[in-house]
């Protein structure tokens, strides 16, 4: 199973929220750059990096901590967050992104989404699936939209798309563990899917879980930043 740990930026700092609320934004390091290296030298290879200044601008805003993310580390790093043309695509690329996930834009403007993964591929062009109840999320979370996760899912799979974070809102954030009912069912309509299963996690064993349930990668964030999980503890999935 693939680990990805999440760094999420506002203001250049290392946070967390609790379901999308900005209310509710907890600082865990003035230096994202400082967690990252700390990741990689416990053998973490994967990072995942919301700009959440960038959701909520609806344009890409904390690219140079992208940058010195990339910079510093050896870290494969998918980013998100703010990413809503094809000038935002270009600055996350060049910033050292090596996959760009794309959630609203997917909803909003799907011709352009869909000429993203034509261009870039399915290798560099993930689909952000955001969920309330099944339904898909945009903007931050800050909006609902009409569309119902599994033919939004059943789409974009037509149109080339393998990985797809899910995160279920309700969980995100809580340390009351993943929604793995849904990550099942979706396994089992999309057996083939790249799924990236996205919050709740709040021990080592809602990892197991999930690995058991045969998901393919987890993100997780809040419980690694809070102690309740162990970069020590992860070793055993490194290997």
């Amino acid at each position: 199973m693939e680990l990805v740990p999440a760094i999420d930026i506002i203001d250049g700092k290392c946070v967390r929220l609790s379901q999308g609320d900005y209310d509710t934004k907890k600082v865990y390091n003035e230096d994202p750059v400082e967690v990252a290296r700390e990741m990689e030298d416990h053998g973490i290879r994967r990072l995942h990096v919301v700009d959440l200044d960038g959701a909520a601008s609806q344009h890409i805003v904390n690219y140079k901590t992208l940058e010195k993310i990339a910079t510093a580390t050896s870290l494969v790093i998918d980013f998100g967050g703010g990413v809503k043309g094809d000038e935002d695509l270009r600055i996350a690329f060049e910033s050292g992104a090596a996959m760009v996930t794309g959630g609203s834009i997917a909803v909003r403007d799907p011709q352009v989404f869909c000429g993203w993964i034509d261009r870039y591929g399915s290798d560099k062009i993930i689909l952000g699936a955001d969920v309330r109840d099944k339904k898909i999320a945009v903007h931050g979370w800050k909006d609902e939209s009409t569309e119902e996760l599994f033919p939004f899912l059943q789409n974009y799979r037509e149109k080339g798309i393998r990985k797809v974070i899910c995160t279920d809102i309700s969980c995100d954030g809580m340390l009351q563990g993943p929604s793995l009912e849904l990550y099942q069912e979706m396994l089992q309509v999309f057996p083939d899917l790249y799924l990236i299963a996205s919050g709740g996690v709040s021990k080592i064993e809602d990892i197991y879980r999930l690995e058991e349930a045969g998901v393919p990668a987890v993100i997780f964030g809040k419980a690694l930043h809070e102690g309740h999980i162990t970069l020590k503890q992860l070793a055993v999935f490194l290997g």
